[in-house]
């Protein structure tokens, strides 16, 4: 399982930005997809994910400003990142579980205030 995260970049606070995160399988095959991100000296923490059966499940701290979606047709999750935060500053890691935990490679997002 390979999973190619993108999107991020350098963007003012307030800004938006989105992340996608492409996998190379079906993603109705993997129970969830999702998003955890990690902040210089911080552990990785849960964004958002969406499950199989399409539920989701935000962090406190992005709730009504990020949103997750995910287009079946080309295997890939989105984070949509509206009204950004310079404490949101962090690499974000895409995820799946399948019968492993699986990670991209982790994109930059970088929020100046």
């Amino acid at each position: 399982v390979q999973l190619q995260a993108s999107g991020g970049g350098l963007v003012q606070a307030g800004g938006s930005l989105r992340l996608s995160c492409a996998a190379s399988r079906n993603i109705f095959s993997f129970y969830r997809v999702g998003w955890y991100r990690q902040a210089p000296g911080k552990e990785r923490e849960l964004v958002a994910i969406i499950t199989s059966g399409g539920n989701i499940v935000y962090a406190d701290f992005v709730k009504d400003r990020f949103t997750i979606s995910r287009d079946i047709a080309k295997n890939t999750v989105h984070l949509q990142m509206n009204s950004l935060k310079a404490e949101d500053t962090a690499v974000y890691y895409c995820n799946a579980l399948l019968n492993l935990n699986y990670w991209g490679q982790g994109t930059q997002v970088t929020v100046s205030s």
